[in-house]
């Protein structure tokens, strides 16, 4: 049942070849009632690990917590806007994702940390999706909030926060988010953002 909901909402065209795990990733807002096992767990930050980053800094940064640590996960949820605690109150795996801001060899900025972590929460979504699951990466949160909640020092910079879970019913959520959910994903086309001489 799951497979078929993740068919139903993936119905979108491509423009070229891609792997099947490309084609397949969406930022579902429905879950299914089941948890994240463990292993699981540690394989997507295990392909976060795995990331390339700036002279292999490797300055990403992860706290998680599931629905079996209430006290964490909600510390996690209370940071969220209201918009997204509609639909993430179902997601049994919550991610917050931060970076160093400075070199850890010589303590200057890296101009690239934020760019390293993106990379980090790529493959950590894509890894997600080959083991059948789905991840929501979200920046509608209290950035500060989050960092007092959690205790995050200043030499770290917030990313976004992570719902991750099995896919589920579309049909349980709410409207327009279950029409969302429906509606297959558009992308401008490559001519769009792809050139093969300058800008002017």
């Amino acid at each position: 049942m799951e497979t078929q909901i993740v068919q139903k909402a993936t119905s979108t065209e491509f423009d070229a070849p891609l792997l099947e795990v490309i084609r397949q990733r969406r930022s579902l807002r429905a879950f299914a009632d089941k948890p994240v096992e463990a292993e699981k767990i540690r394989s997507l930050f295990e392909a976060a690990r795995w990331a390339p980053s700036s002279v292999n800094e490797q300055p990403w940064r992860y706290i998680y917590a599931t629905q079996d640590q209430p006290e964490l996960w909600n510390r996690i949820f209370e940071t969220l806007n209201e918009g997204n605690r509609v639909w993430v109150k179902r997601s049994p795996l919550l991610i917050v994702s931060f970076t160093l801001r400075n070199f850890s060899r010589n303590d200057r900025p890296n101009a690239s940390a934020v760019y390293d972590l993106g990379a980090a929460n790529a493959f950590l979504s894509l890894q997600a999706t080959a083991l059948g699951l789905t991840v929501h990466q979200m920046g509608g949160f209290d950035k500060e909030k989050a960092r007092i909640a959690l205790r995050i020092p200043d030499a770290f910079e917030m990313g976004v926060i992570l719902a991750v879970g099995y896919p589920g019913n579309p049909d349980e959520l709410p409207e327009p988010l279950r029409q969302r959910e429906l509606t297959p994903r558009v992308r401008n086309v490559q001519a769009e953002f792809v050139r093969n001489d300058s800008i002017q």
